[in-house]
């Protein structure tokens, strides 16, 4: 390892003491008693870590091209996470999906629970839990009495999210954490009273959200042009033209809808719509599944046959990875997620479902394609393969590098790959790819003109024209356009609009991984191959979109 790549293995080492969260998260070994620092003066120490490490980068001279690929994505990865902390986007950051209080609570979904010494490190976690979220409280009014606060209606939402994580009726999730684990007798007093403490902090931080911090938070949750334009070069690694996204978005969704309607044909007849074929699966028992634990080993066998599939065929297949735990999570959120390995692979990497409260009944029709997205050849193969290189990537490129637009965009990517390989040959999981791509299409559409306040264009599906988006034009518009459950749905626009850009980089990510494939084979012409293709990309580690795109053509 040379001096790039040593700057970057002893970032990772300080960065995980002053990040105990974050280190439970990637699977590093010796935190998992104790929490990060959630005040102004915690979220100092770590930027003053970031500038230092971009000071030594700056002087750094690559001593190959490996580094100079790991400098470039370091260097832009930091660079950006500096810029969001100086804007106070960091510190004032507050939505339904991402907050200090939602790192608080779901460190826990991922700590071994078996052994004494786990249940003792979660007993140590529950009880400085409280004291954290004080810390998160400091850090948001801070930020708020700076000028820098979140859109009122996601402080009001996330109060609501307490209220149901503390219901004994709903989730309880901290008796319940404690309820399942086979604890000592010597810890069951302290874990319950912890436990206790844990829930009254989470309800009195609901009503400390609805009373202090909401009278202080913006009226609109519009992020404005020079806000959304960090968060969108942030989670793409990308610069790109707002406007032009924003009508390529129309015409994605409307190519995607043409390819619906000729699927819904094949399902429910000639001249059938949409909503025909979609009301055809629903009624197929065939495509049903009855409650989640169901669920769950359903997709646990579809990602299991995944894996057996392509290694060997398309991807050759670390053996550390080659395997993938499906989970029901124990809030009711709602959606599905993936997280990745821990360092060791001791942890494997899991698919989360988050059933919301009322979902009693699955189809199968919508989620062959999310299996493929969260499992291989998506998220599970891009990050365990990450990590699996140690020969070619050090220690902060397979740990800690992350981006939106590289990570979803690949796996989007790696939903129209399945397709293209004959995995969705089936009318109805076809038709379930497809609705995904058109709600991912929709969402660049709706983040991007709600964030920005543009107007909706005359030639665009007739809806609206020249009227410009509200949230309750961005509900009508993404009901309009895509077949989820209004629980479902409803949590995908209060996420889009507390969190802009995230949302927006799946499509956008897709649109340049396949602009990278294209440029490749233009390159190689019949030497060109797809295998190698994806092999050589993956090796590269996660980066941002604009340092792939470098790196990839000096390949």
């Amino acid at each position: 390892m040379g001096r790039v790549d040593d700057i970057s293995n002893s970032f990772v080492e300080r960065w995980a003491r002053l990040n105990p969260i974050g280190a439970t998260y990637i699977g590093v070994d010796g935190y998992d008693d104790q929490l990060d620092d959630l005040s102004p003066d915690g979220y100092a120490e770590r930027a003053t870590l970031t500038r230092d490490t971009l000071r030594q980068l700056d002087v750094a001279d690559p001593e190959s091209e490996a580094e100079r690929v790991a400098r470039d994505a370091m260097a832009e990865r930091l660079g950006l996470e500096l810029a969001r902390y100086e804007a106070g986007e960091e510190t004032s950051e507050l939505s339904v999906i991402t907050s200090g209080l939602h790192q608080l609570r779901q460190v826990f979904d991922l700590m071994p629970t078996e052994g004494t010494e786990a249940v003792a490190n979660i007993a140590a976690r529950l009880d400085n839990y409280p004291q954290a979220l004080d810390q998160v409280r400091v850090t948001l009014l801070d930020a708020a009495r700076a000028g820098h606060a979140a859109p009122r209606a996601q402080m009001l939402k996330v109060a609501d999210q307490c209220d149901v994580w503390t219901d004994p009726e709903a989730d309880d999730f901290f008796h319940a954490l404690v309820g399942r684990l086979a604890a000592p007798a010597t810890l069951t007093a302290d874990l319950r009273r912890a436990a206790s403490a844990a829930t009254a902090a989470t309800i009195a931080f609901g009503r400390f959200l609805r009373t202090e911090l909401a009278p202080l938070g913006r009226d609109t949750e519009a992020a404005g042009r020079d806000r959304y334009e960090l968060a969108s070069q942030y989670f793409l690694g990308a610069r790109i033209d707002l406007d032009e996204t924003y009508a390529w978005g129309f015409f994605e969704l409307d190519r995607i809808e043409q390819e619906m309607r000729r699927v819904a044909a094949e399902i429910a007849g000639h001249g059938a719509s949409i909503d025909d074929a979609v009301r055809a699966l629903d009624a197929d028992p065939a495509r049903t599944i009855a409650g989640g634990a169901a669920f769950r080993d359903w997709m646990q066998a579809l990602a299991d046959k995944a894996i057996g599939d392509l290694h060997g065929s398309h991807f050759d297949i670390p053996q550390q990875i080659r395997r993938i735990e499906c989970c029901l999570a124990p809030t009711s959120d709602g959606g599905i997620y993936y997280t990745g390995p821990s360092e060791d692979f001791s942890r494997p990497g899991r698919m989360w479902w988050a059933v919301p409260h009322g979902l009693t009944e699955f189809s199968t029709w919508r989620e062959v394609t999310t299996v493929f997205h969260e499992g291989v050849p998506g998220h599970h193969l891009q990050i365990g393969q990450t990590q699996v290189r140690a020969d070619l990537l050090n220690r902060w490129q397979r740990l800690l590098c992350w981006c939106s637009g590289h990570s979803e965009g690949w796996a989007l990517y790696a939903e129209r790959l399945m397709d293209e390989l004959g995995y969705l040959a089936d009318p109805g999981d076809r038709l379930g790819m497809l609705d995904g791509q058109a709600l991912r299409a929709a969402r660049v559409i709706v983040d991007i003109g709600l964030h920005l306040q543009l107007t909706i264009p005359s030639n665009s599906f007739n809806f609206h024209p020249g009227e410009r988006w509200t949230p309750e034009l961005a509900w009508q518009f993404l009901r309009a356009h895509c077949q989820l459950p209004d629980e479902i749905l409803r949590f995908e626009l209060d996420r889009y609009l507390g969190w802009p850009g995230q949302a927006a980089a799946y499509k956008v990510g897709e649109r340049i991984w396949l602009q990278a494939r294209a440029d490749a084979q233009a390159r190689k012409g019949a030497a060109f191959d797809l295998k190698e293709f994806h092999q050589a990309a993956l090796n590269l580690g996660v980066l941002g979109l604009d340092p792939l795109r470098t790196a990839l053509a000096r390949i």
